[in-house]
């Protein structure tokens, strides 16, 4: 290894040079390529010199190094950055070669990733606090835009730098550097507004044909047009607003033929028309932003990314205007430290390859960033308010806690109102099953869209198992409720498909109200139990019908009433048999007739009273007693008292006793279900409630108990708790 030089090399007076943390003229400049671009990330590669081989790399890693150039004006101009990379290169001459990298602070967002969300904050509030907490202060807010609030967005699985640049460009926000000694400042930029030009570089005179000339110039300056879409036209949805017209157009035809072709696109990721119309229009800025770009060469070191200049001298005249460098690489050289090893004779220091546009022009960054695409579905997890079972909204919306998400705390913060879909959906009429805090959820993406969550399924798991245990039950299927809040209790429709056991079940924990608007039919091909806790109620508003084919038998416990308005017609084809243990009382307002094919027997253990207002007869046969008000008449074919003869007897009444109708079987029990997370105290339960009434084909069998049935051996049955 040839022996290094041991003599101390300067940078003092020499046109480039760099510092970094290790001193003034530890490493020495020898030549720097820079590439520069608004809305870019700028990256500086330096060759460097030093008379020590044995630098520490780790020690210049990550810090901040500034490269300055004397501009022939008067003044300095600094490139700073942060050393990103660092490579001893070998030997060059007595020299070590070293080559560094310097990228901006903006560059260590490549560095780091996450997947979190953002609720309710614009996106340039957004950036700022993605700054902040990464210990990012040099940048300055040169905004003049209205930026909405986002409700909801979403950083999912890539950078923080990729995550910051899609927003922007989103906006039509980009970003340049001002540098200077020891730091260099990001500007955030929307508008003409925000750009400046360099101090003493206002006007740059073009030179193309490279006559002698002793003060900085631009060499050359082409200018290039290309034909481009002069429409952007955007849709989307707004599920609010389902019948909006939410199509925006942003026009920008320039003065050719062939220069309104349009594009369109959906979503265009908004949901209100004005917020349409300012993407629309600044998707057609960045697409026009290319229409007219220059491109050149120089040696001004003024011609820096987001600065102004005026030229002059331009042969075409036109371009002898404001220009705005958009984009520009830069090569710098320092003097020879030994021969061969830097500048040579009549060569430039400084050199700058360069694009702009016409300053008065809009300047869009190109949306060149992808979005994170989640293209399968998630399950996450159901949360809401603390103390709550269910959270929703008036669309049935829920909150979730995405498994992803190491930030949200599990409550009604977590996440966005995100859709549920529905088996069915109607206006005001449909299927709706609400999620519950804690359980499980299936999360799809539109478009497979981060920020566009929807609720498509629900799955069971470990902390929530299904209602019956299988694959012991696996015959069973069940839509089943949990009592809100506390649980305990539970409604359900549940169905047995086991052979020879097939059973439809249902339970309801409190109440059942049924409605039928027209007829409603039953049939039950055996038997037929129910069971009513408390008081039965019936109103039928026109006839009952009731036919019985073999026995009824009724058995009531208390008193019977019952209250007949017009006529009450009975027709016994047996024997009538009615035993009294007390008294009977019957009264007619008008007639009351008895007529018995053989014999009407009267039989009183004390008395028998028979009184007539006007008139009372006996008859038999010819022979009669007339009792009227004209006095005591007997006739008959003899009349005998005290002459022998004897009573005539009657049979006697031997009522039959009535047989006790069977008992009621109880309807099949289930188990509630249990709640998932939240614990709550049960709700009292409220008072009675009256039922509807029901129209029913008899009154044994109405319409408002067609749901309360019980069976034996599988025949469906049902047991209301009231």
């Amino acid at each position: 290894m040839a022996e290094l030089r041991k003599s101390v090399a300067t940078q003092r007076f020499r046109s480039s040079a760099i510092n970094t943390v290790l001193g003034e003229d530890v490493l020495l400049l020898q030549r720097m390529v820079g590439q520069e671009s608004l809305g870019r990330l700028f990256e500086f590669q330096l060759d460097l010199l030093s008379t020590d081989a044995e630098l520490d790399l780790d020690a210049l890693l990550g810090t901040n190094a500034t490269v300055r150039y004397q501009q022939p004006k008067g003044g300095t101009r600094y490139f700073n950055g942060f050393v990103s990379e660092f490579r001893y290169a070998g030997e060059r001459g007595n020299y070590a070669a070293y080559d560094m990298v310097l990228r901006p602070w903006l560059w260590f967002l490549t560095r780091t990733g996450d997947c979190r969300i953002f609720q309710h904050k614009s996106i340039p509030d957004i950036i700022k606090e993605l700054f902040r907490e990464h210990g990012l202060t040099d940048y300055e807010e040169a905004l003049t835009g209205d930026y909405s609030e986002w409700d909801y967005c979403v950083q999912y699985r890539e950078t923080d730098f990729n995550f910051v640049s899609r927003l922007m460009e989103q906006e039509g926000i980009y970003y340049f550097f001002k540098h200077d000694n020891g730091r260099h400042v990001l500007v955030l930029a929307d508008s003409y507004g925000a750009h400046d030009r360099y101090p003493n570089y206002a006007e740059i005179c073009c030179n193309p044909s490279n006559r002698p000339i002793h003060t900085e110039h631009i060499s050359y300056l082409d200018v290039r047009k290309k034909v481009l879409p002069g429409v952007v036209a955007l849709n989307d949805f707004n599920f609010e607003k389902p019948k909006a017209d939410l199509k925006a157009k942003g026009p920008k035809t320039r003065p050719h033929t062939k220069s309104d072709f349009e594009i369109y696109d959906y979503p265009g990721d908004y949901r209100e028309q004005d917020l349409g119309d300012t993407y629309a229009r600044k998707r057609i800025e960045e697409l026009q932003s290319e229409y007219e770009v220059s491109s050149g060469r120089g040696n001004a070191a003024g011609l820096a990314v987001g600065y102004l200049f005026n030229l002059r001298d331009h042969p075409r005249t036109r371009q002898n205007r404001e220009h705005l460098v958009t984009n520009a690489t830069y090569e710098m050289w320092s003097e020879e430290f030994e021969t061969g090893s830097g500048l040579g004779a009549g060569e430039q220091p400084f050199l700058v390859s360069f694009s702009t546009i016409d300053g008065q022009e809009q300047f869009r960054p190109i949306r060149s960033t992808p979005k994170p695409i989640i293209s399968g579905p998630q399950t996450a997890t159901v949360v809401g308010k603390a103390g709550e079972e269910i959270w929703t909204d008036r669309y049935g919306r829920v909150k979730v806690q995405f498994h992803w998400d190491r930030y949200g705390r599990k409550d009604e913060n977590s996440s966005c109102w995100i859709r549920v879909s529905q088996g069915w959906a109607g206006k005001q009429w449909g299927a709706i099953y609400i999620p519950r805090i804690g359980q499980e959820v299936i999360v799809e993406f539109l478009e497979g869209d981060p920020d566009r969550p929807i609720i498509t399924g629900r799955v069971y798991n470990a902390d929530a198992m299904p209602p019956y245990e299988l694959p012991a039950e696996k015959t069973k299927s069940t839509l089943k409720s949990c009592s809100s809040k506390g649980g305990g209790g539970f409604n359900e429709i549940r169905f047995e498909d086991k052979k020879g056991d097939e059973q439809i079940f249902v339970h309801g924990e409190r109440n059942q109200d049924t409605r039928i608007k027209n007829d409603s039919f039953e049939w039950i091909g055996n038997n037929r139990h129910l069971i009513v806790k408390k008081d039965r109620f019936e109103n039928i508003e026109n006839c009952t019908h009731l036919k019985v084919q073999a026995d009824q038998m009724e058995e009531v416990e208390g008193g019977k009433h019952q209250k007949v308005q017009g006529d009450h017609n009975q027709k016994v084809q047996g024997t009538l048999s009615v035993a009294v243990k007390g008294d009977i009382q019957e009264k007619t307002d008008r007639k009351h007739a008895l007529d018995a094919g053989m014999e009407i027997h009267l039989k009183a253990g004390m008395n028998v009273v028979i009184e007539a207002g006007t008139q009372l007869t006996l008859k038999v046969g010819g022979n009669f007693i007339d009792i009227n008000s004209a006095g005591l008449f007997l006739s008959g074919s003899m009349v005998m008292i005290n002459s022998g003869g004897s009573a005539g007897r009657g049979s006697g009444a031997t009522p039959n006793a009535p047989d006790s109708p069977q008992d009621a079987e109880e309807a099949d029990r289930a188990d509630a279900g249990g709640v998932t997370e939240t614990q709550a105290s049960p709700i009292e339960a409220s008072g009675p409630r009256s039922w509807d009434s029901t129209t029913v084909r008899d009154y044994s069998n109405p319409q408002a108990q067609s749901m309360t049935q019980a069976a034996q051996s599988g025949t469906p049955f049902v047991e209301l708790n009231r």
